[in-house]
């Protein structure tokens, strides 16, 4: 299932993408500075949107052997770009490390979305950012029970995708600081995850 995944990704996301993900993308990345390191990385979609004035050495993981596979294809050997294949709970990075933590439509697939904040928190130098755009709980309480009721299903065909997480309060949990939060929708999305948040948190 998942190298099927791999395969149709971008194509899934496509007329999101069109319909102004890919700006939700730009205006959030062109905020990276310095080291990155990229969680979930997929099959790259934000490479585009790396200002490669400003960011240093750029890591991207990815556990998904086929999702890493169709990264590297993506990345085409550029050597600022190192691609890692390893989970977001445990990252191969030293202590303060990199500047910015980038985790776009990630939080939801993560096993433990937890100790992946724990590991950015560590990862990041004093002043480090996350910088994060992600599908979220509804507010409505409808939409959230059907959330609920398709977490399941929809995680058996969206490769682990839990529609029904609450990310926000997960942010607020962790040990970053919410600098900045803005609601925002996954566009030509399936209303399971169509309500979105953009934020930046802070060590």
């Amino acid at each position: 299932m998942s190298r099927l995944f791999a395969a149709i990704y971008d194509r899934v996301l496509a007329a999101s993408e069109e319909a102004g993900l890919r700006a939700e993308r730009a205006g959030l990345l062109a905020q990276a500075r310095g080291d990155v390191v990229e969680l979930g990385a997929g099959t790259g979609l934000n490479l585009e949107h790396y200002d490669r004035t400003a960011v240093g050495r750029l890591v991207l993981t990815e556990p998904d052997p086929h999702m890493a596979k169709r990264l590297r294809e993506r990345v085409g050997g550029d050597p600022a770009i190192e691609v890692v294949e390893a989970g977001a709970e445990r990252l191969p990075l030293e202590d303060d490390s990199v500047d910015t933590v980038v985790a776009t439509l990630v939080l939801c697939t993560i096993p433990d979305p937890e100790a992946a904040l724990r590991e950015a928190a560590r990862v990041l130098r004093p002043g480090g950012r996350l910088l994060a755009l992600e599908h979220v709980r509804s507010e409505d309480a409808g939409l959230a029970k059907w959330q609920d009721r398709l977490e399941r299903p929809w995680g058996w065909v969206a490769g682990g995708c839990h529609p029904n997480r609450n990310t926000r309060a997960t942010l607020e949990a962790s040990p970053l600081r919410l600098v900045e939060t803005r609601a925002t929708v996954m566009p030509k999305a399936t209303p399971l995850v169509r309500p979105a948040m953009v934020a930046v948190a802070e060590v």
